[in-house]
């Protein structure tokens, strides 16, 4: 079962996704994210969020700067301050 993934800036959402794991840079380490994993709130830092699109993919890298990310019963949702490109 997929893990729907949104990232979002305040000017816009940037993404919106099904995928099958997805690490962010939290301020205390890294974490990866999977379909039903557990409610949880962390602040980010400065970083790259690693999107994997299916089980043994490589990840898709997008450098995301401050924010906090989100994991609740409807996915992964990471507020980013700024994300790059």
């Amino acid at each position: 079962m997929p893990l729907h993934f949104e990232l979002v800036t305040p000017a816009k959402l940037v993404r919106s996704e099904d995928v099958h794991m997805v690490v962010v840079p939290g301020t205390e380490g890294e974490f990866g994210v999977l379909e039903g994993h557990a409610p949880f709130m962390s602040t980010i830092r400065d970083g790259a969020v690693q999107v994997f699109a299916s089980a043994g993919a490589a990840p898709e890298v997008i450098q995301v700067r401050g924010g906090f990310a989100e994991v609740n019963e409807k996915g992964l949702t990471v507020l980013a301050e700024h994300v790059e490109g």
